[in-house]
């Protein structure tokens, strides 16, 4: 699944309107190489903890872990090789959005977190 995240903690962490995440079981995940590190923060808007995992060497976000996700794993899109396939299915927190950017009735737009 392929996820807009509008929240003020993701605004402030990638310095722009959004994130774009490809969620993932966290089990499949692996990371090779010995730079990845973690920064933990407390969610704004949930007060859930979230592991920032990034390379250290380039400081380039890798990959978040939510607590209110368990099991999944949210890779930063931009992080990947080949991003031209990538197309949002949903938008999360859109209450958080900046008001210039449109949403689009094409894919699930839910005004707070992850729906269960």
């Amino acid at each position: 699944m392929t996820v807009m995240r509008h929240c003020n903690d993701c605004q402030r962490q990638t310095g722009s309107p959004y994130s774009l995440f490809v969620a993932v079981n966290q089990d499949e995940l692996h990371v090779e190489g010995d730079t990845l590190s973690t920064f933990v923060t407390v969610g704004e808007d949930t007060g859930e903890r979230r592991e920032r995992k990034f390379c250290s060497t380039c400081g380039s976000p890798i990959v978040s872990v939510l607590a209110e996700a368990p099991g999944i794993a949210f890779i930063k899109a931009g992080t990947l090789d080949d991003r031209s396939r990538l197309k949002p299915e949903m938008e999360v927190w859109s209450d958080s959005a900046q008001p210039w950017l449109e949403s689009t009735e094409e894919r699930g737009v839910f005004p707070r977190g992850l729906p269960n």
